[in-house]
């Protein structure tokens, strides 16, 4: 009976266990309910997704893509030819018209020219900043010409003060603007001058001055101490179509010049135009770091033309600008600016009685084409209000 009974629990137990290997397995497949969402997890999901595209409203209506607009190019500009443009600008003078015309020939055309009209002349011419020596010299040989012609009428005396004027500014000079390639090397030019002459900005002119003339131009922004001014003249090239050369702030200006040169080579263009950094002409590191910018350019050929800047408001005093300067890098040639803002036009005369050098160019105006090539016959034309023949212009 025992027996019987053990048997029993035995099957009874075997029962039950296979009865909980068949229902546990169902139980474990039962989903858990979902926990709660919270606002941290709805953002976090919307950052992992990332924002929501869109398609073009285009895309929505027709289903045709629509290709953004072309970029549109700033065309190169042509600049103003420069033949005849000081005589297109002369009413740009009309301020210095008030010394040298007006006044001088106002005096000149009095009845009776005695002592007291002469000393007034010389004042006249003083006060244009003619020069003390060139205004005794121009005089003495027009009261000596009035004296010996016995010339009285007043168009008589505006053709010789003319003739004594274009030749004070001597018109034998050399003012052509040597830009043109040798042998497969560009011509350079040095761009030179002190602060606030608006160098980098007649450099720009001139950039145009040569392109209106058939030259491919290159620019080397060698004024590294303004950040801006290697973006203003990029700006000036850009207009007409020519690279700059630069580096970043504060590098050595020489390394750019030498740069702008080498890269001028490579590309084969006319002429390299070198803008240096304004200076003071006392400032002795400044002018020895302007010799050091020449001496390394030239290791790669000498520089064709040196132009100094000159404010025509600075006087007598951009005299002793241009000393300094030409003592350092050798000007060649004179750039005067701001002409028709002032009343001081003989400093043309005086640049060149003292120094030999000749004004090549001259910047009457504030336009990008209102630099003109010097010519002393029509610059005189101008401030006198005169044709050569001194008939009223």
């Amino acid at each position: 009976m025992a027996e019987y009974l053990v048997l029993a629990l035995v099957l009874l137990g075997l029962l039950i266990a296979g009865t909980v290997g068949l229902v546990a397995p169902r139980l474990r497949r039962r989903p858990e309910p979902p926990l709660p969402r919270t606002e941290v997890d709805t953002r976090a999901e919307e950052d992992l997704a990332g924002p929501p595209v869109e398609a073009p409203e285009s895309d929505l209506s027709t289903g045709v893509l629509v290709e953004p607009p072309p970029v549109i190019e700033v065309p190169v500009e042509v600049p103003e030819p420069t033949a005849g443009r000081l005589v297109r600008l002369r009413s740009r003078l009309s301020r210095s018209q008030n010394v040298f015309g007006k006044g001088l020939l106002g005096l000149l055309a009095r009845d009776h020219l005695d002592e007291d009209v002469w000393e007034e002349i010389e004042d006249s011419l003083i006060t244009a900043d003619v020069g003390v020596d060139a205004t005794r010299d121009i005089v003495d040989r027009l009261r000596e010409q009035t004296r010996v012609l016995g010339t009285r009428s007043a168009f008589e005396l505006r053709a010789l003060l003319a003739a004594e004027l274009v030749n004070a500014l001597d018109p034998t000079l050399d003012r052509s603007l040597r830009t043109a390639p040798k042998e497969g090397v560009p011509a350079v030019v040095l761009v030179v001058g002190v602060n606030g002459a608006g160098k980098t900005t007649t450099c720009g002119k001139i950039a145009r001055v040569l392109v209106a003339d058939g030259r491919s131009v290159l620019l080397g922004a060698a004024d590294t101490f303004r950040a801006a001014a290697a973006d203003q003249l990029e700006t000036w090239g850009s207009r007409v179509g020519a690279e700059t050369v630069r580096g970043p702030e504060a590098a050595d200006p020489a390394s750019v010049a030498f740069d702008a040169v080498k890269r001028g080579i490579d590309t084969g263009v006319d002429t390299v135009l070198i803008d240096t950094a304004g200076r003071l002409q006392n400032k002795v590191g400044l002018m020895d770091e302007l010799g050091k910018v020449k001496r390394v350019v030239e290791k790669q050929g000498p520089i064709d033309e040196t132009l100094l800047i000159l404010d025509a408001t600075t006087g007598q005093n951009g005299l002793e600008q241009a000393r300094v300067f030409t003592e350092v890098v050798n000007v060649t040639g004179v750039v005067l600016t701001k002409l028709d803002g002032t009343a001081k036009g003989g400093i043309v005369i005086a640049v060149q009685r003292k120094l030999g050098i000749p004004v090549k160019l001259v910047g009457l105006g504030e336009g990008k084409d209102d630099l003109a090539p010097f010519d002393p016959a029509q610059f005189v034309d101008a401030l006198l209000g005169t044709e050569a023949t001194g008939r009223d212009a």
